[in-house]
């Protein structure tokens, strides 16, 4: 058995305690005092060291916090313990707020009398975690100044030998001489006569001389706490209420001091809450059966008890405790997996606790200013990685990307994708980290998602051939016919020097603003007018204009011609990223990062385009050449003003003249992000994905109506066919549709059903949107007044459903709804 220095000391000092027990026997009148030591010196060093309790005669209800956080060095910190360790803290450094220039405080206290399995390394893996999570503590370990210290128990035995003395000589504890097999013996008689087990108390009331006998011979004893007849324990526990425990029908008279001279560990905890004046303790529901012993020991120094507060356990997805087979449960694998401190502590603080509303996102002042253990409930907690993951990513979005680098250096560290060395003062090293944050920002839930997503942006995911082309979406997409036509020239481009690249001398332009600043928004484009943002948008235009193809069938098979993949971020900073990675004196490990640079993309690009077959080689026929005439129609149909319904028409659509509902295009949207315009009151400025290449942006006056966190991150449906405008300075390309009652006093998204595909568009029942459903241009919309023309027939009837001529909303998911009944859409 490897024992630690510190252990090693202890069980020194309580061997040699025992030796010296057994010459130091003496009698008094009437039974027998037996004391640990023996000489003048020894008696002094009891007295002095047996100092006043420092919350002896004070109402524990009034004084300064005090708090602790024990843990045992035989592992990791794990969850469970790191949210007692948050608990404790959080009311101590509120006490601290409210008790300035006191003795308020978090203390930390290693519990290491578990001489077979405390380590120093776990200790050591302890304190870090700790640190990591910002728990800082008051008092604790080395710390050599404080006058409650020493803090590791296992250098406190000579205040325990005190202690157990007092109660030796105050008759509130005896020596026990039994022998292993005489309390197998004891325990076996007890099972068979249906009795619970407990010791019998034979040695309580020995006969002095008896004792004195064993002393002599130099048998082990160990020292057992006398409990008195009819003892009872009741504490009003701040989570669970009153508790009560029959201590002589439950416990009976429990060891306090091994046979090794190795105190106990509800004696240790006992002794060190009163001698360090804590003056309340939290802990975990599973130590609540503790808490009898160790009142009774209280008790018996004549020491105040603390207050106690029991939380419930945390339990996995399945109801059952959370363990290692539920995943990741200790701080450094969540540490390791890219999760911040202040997310885990905002997380942590939410297993068991609440402020009362529906606020779930905290910073570490509002958790210490809203924290109060009477809002602890006594009911278990689940422990769910999904939500984790969610408040991690709020945490994200509220910093900065500078102040995210760091952290995601490390996580590039963990993942081996940085050469060995490599310092952060490295221009090179800060650079490329820097817009590896940028690059994910928007999307990351953990720092290790940017990690990750740099993996693949340098990887190039495209297979060898088409047969081994495993993403049905891209597979339907070359089938189309425009990636081959469009690799093709992006392959000659480059042979031709003539594909804008990178700049190799500044290739962290892209994700810098005209002012050198972050960006943070994938949309926004990086760089002035003549970098290579710019250049490239421009080549994209002229093949657009040159190859006759535009929008979606443009952009997804350039994308994946470029980066191997059909989703990702925007193109131009994927490859500024991958050109950081490939210039000279690189930062970067090749090998674990698995980088493949632009010509060798360009290569397999070629050779995958030998592999597709001839029929996916050209754009397929358009079937159908009547839409031009029908359109014209459509077109001389708007200026006719609608006839006079026919008396008794069932059917709306039959009296109906004017635009065609098809002429508007009606996406599905998930708003993004939202924020409020600078200049304009009533104005929100929204992040929306409609399906194309890159977000839209447009500005909606749902400010008055609705809280911008109750509608990002909503399905919603968007007017695509709007020309792009500038409202109030802001450019914005749409507009979102709501549900309004007749004076206009309530508005609300109309919403899609969950099952619904962003970009998809939105279709009307009994209306052809296949032969005569192409959208009308943007410039005709606005010179033809469709919408406006349209807007008096679109409603929601009387169950909040958005109709036109009776008919619903629908998207491939289901029915269109909304909260407004008998109102208008707009």
């Amino acid at each position: 058995m490897n024992l630690s220095r510190a252990a090693m000391t202890l069980l020194t000092a309580f061997s040699v305690s025992s030796r010296l027990r057994v010459t130091s026997a003496f009698k008094q009148s009437r039974g027998v005092s037996l004391r640990l030591f023996s000489t003048t010196e020894e008696e002094q060093s009891i007295k002095s060291s047996i100092s006043e309790f420092p919350l002896a005669g004070k109402n524990i209800d009034d004084v300064e916090p005090r708090l602790r956080f024990a843990p045992s060095p035989t592992g990791s910190l794990h969850v469970g313990g790191a949210r007692t360790a948050l608990y404790n803290w959080l009311v101590a450094k509120k006490g601290q707020l409210d008790f300035p220039k006191s003795e308020a405080g978090f203390v930390l206290r290693v519990e290491d009398t578990d001489l077979a399995r405390s380590t120093k390394e776990s200790e050591m893996s302890v304190l870090e975690d700790l640190r990591w999570l910002g728990l800082a503590w008051d008092e604790g370990p080395d710390d050599e100044e404080s006058k409650y210290g020493p803090y590791r128990q296992s250098e406190r035995s000579q205040i325990y030998v005190d202690l157990a003395n007092k109660l030796l000589e105050e008759g509130k504890a005896y020596r026990c001489f039994c022998t292993p097999e005489e309390l197998d013996e004891m325990k076996a008689q007890q099972e068979a006569a249906g009795i619970p087990p407990r010791y019998d108390g034979r040695w309580r009331d020995a006969d002095p001389e008896l004792v004195q006998k064993k002393l002599d011979e130099g048998a082990p004893f160990t020292v057992r706490f006398k409990v008195a007849p009819g003892s009872r324990v009741i504490i009003d526990d701040i989570v669970r209420g009153t508790v009560a425990w029959d201590a002589e029908a439950m416990v009976g008279d429990f060891i306090m001091l091994r046979s090794s001279g190795v105190p106990v560990y509800n004696f240790c905890v006992a002794v060190d809450d009163a001698k360090m004046g804590i003056s309340t303790v939290v802990r975990a529901e599973e130590h609540l059966s503790n808490t009898l012993r160790q009142g009774l020991i209280l008790d018996a120094l004549g020491a105040p008890r603390p207050r106690y507060a029991h939380c419930s356990l945390i339990l996995g997805e399945d109801k059952q405790k959370l363990s290692k087979r539920h995943g990741a449960t200790s701080c450094n694998q969540f540490r390791l997996e890219g999760f911040l401190p202040d997310a885990m502590i905002n997380y942590l603080a939410l297993l068991g606790w609440n402020d009362g509303t529906d606020n779930e996102i905290f910073t570490r002042d509002e958790l210490i200013d809203a924290f109060d253990l009477d809002r602890v409930v006594k009911s278990p907690s689940v422990f769910d990685m999904e939500k984790l993951r969610w408040v991690n990513s709020q945490h994200i979005k509220m910093m900065k990307i500078e102040e995210l680098v760091d952290l995601v250096k490390e996580q590039l560290e963990f993942e081996n994708m940085l050469k060995n060395g490599i310092s952060m003062e490295d221009p090179l090293a800060n650079d490329f980290t820097f817009a590896t944050t940028a690059l994910a920002k928007q999307m990351m839930e953990t720092t290790k998602d940017a990690a990750l997503n740099a993996k693949t942006v340098l990887g190039y995911g495209l297979p060898p051939s088409f047969d081994q082309l495993q993403d049905e979406e891209a597979k339907e997409m070359i089938k189309v016919g425009n990636f081959y036509s469009l690799a093709k020239k992006l392959i000659d481009l480059f042979k031709a020097n003539e594909l804008p690249l990178p700049d190799p001398e500044r290739p962290v332009s892209a994700f810098l603003d005209v002012n050198d600043g972050g960006i943070e928004e994938d949309s926004q484009a990086g760089g002035g007018a003549y970098d290579y943002t710019a250049a490239y948008k421009a080549q994209m235009k002229e093949i657009s204009k040159e190859l006759k193809i535009k929008g979606k069938n443009l952009f997804h098979p350039v994308r994946l011609a470029l980066t191997g993949e059909m989703s990702g971020q925007d193109v131009t900073k994927q490859l500024s990223l991958l050109a950081m990675a490939c210039q000279e004196d690189s930062v970067v490990n090749a090998d674990a990062a698995g980088v493949v640079n632009f010509s060798d993309r360009m290569n397999r690009l070629e050779s995958f385009l030998e592999t597709i077959p001839e029929e996916f080689r050209a754009p397929r026929a358009k079937e159908g050449k009547k839409k031009e005439a029908k359109s014209t129609n459509q077109e001389k149909n708007e200026s006719v003003n609608a006839v006079e319904a026919t008396q008794g028409a069932a059917d709306p659509k039959e009296t109906y003249e004017g635009p065609p509902i098809a002429a508007l295009d009606i996406r599905v949207g998930r708003i993004l992000k939202v924020w409020e315009h600078e200049e304009a009151d009533k104005l929100y400025c929204e992040e929306i994905d409609v399906g194309e290449e890159e977000p839209r942006q447009i500005a909606s006056g749902l400010k008055p109506y609705l809280k911008s966190e109750d509608i990002e991150g909503r399905l919603c449906l968007v007017l695509c066919n709007l020309k792009q405008r500038k409202l109030v300075g802001f450019s914005s390309h749409g507009m979102v549709l709501c549900a309004s009652n007749s004076d206009h006093t309530e508005v609300r998204l109309v919403a899609p059903p969950a099952d619904a595909v962003i970009g998809e568009r939105v279709t009307i029942p009994d209306f052809d949107f296949e032969e005569d459903g192409t959208p009308f241009a943007e410039n005709k919309i606005g010179k033809k007044k469709v919408f406006e023309k349209l807007a008096p027939f679109l409603v929601t009837n009387k169950y909040g459903v958005p109709e036109f001529l009776g008919r619903p909303f629908m998207t491939s998911g289901g029915v269109c709804t909304s909260p407004i009944t008998d109102g208008s859409v707009s």
